[in-house]
């Protein structure tokens, strides 16, 4: 049986696994918005909204700060960039395979060529 480890990596893409995360993700990257400001292009109630918001604030993406009612979100770029040092990784593996294969379909169609 494969046991599960829960980690930032793991609570990182699963937050990034819903359109509707992604998206208030990237309008917070235009500076910090409240909760109701990220809800608005959505069709879903504030508590729907405030739910999504929770999950990005577990998983490290954003940050919030109460003032009174209002609840003020702000991007937190550090899981963001540990999900790219993962990704950049596998980037590297496969432009390393497509330079290979690369060769392998130059040096095929080479030997293609001295046979006529």
């Amino acid at each position: 049986m494969v046991e599960y480890m829960d980690s930032s990596l793991d609570r990182t893409f699963g937050a990034l696994a819903d359109p509707t995360r992604r998206t208030m993700l990237r309008r917070l990257a235009g500076g910090e918005r409240t909760v109701g400001e990220l809800a608005q292009p959505f069709d879903m109630s504030f508590a729907a909204a405030a739910k999504h918001v929770k999950v990005l604030e577990e998983a490290g993406l954003l940050s919030r700060t109460i003032e009174g009612r209002s609840h003020r979100c702000r991007l937190e770029t550090g899981p963001l960039a540990e999900a790219d040092r993962w990704l950049a990784y596998y980037q590297r593996f496969w432009l390393l395979r497509l330079d290979d294969l690369e060769s392998a379909l130059a040096r095929h169609a080479a030997r293609k060529r001295n046979r006529k």
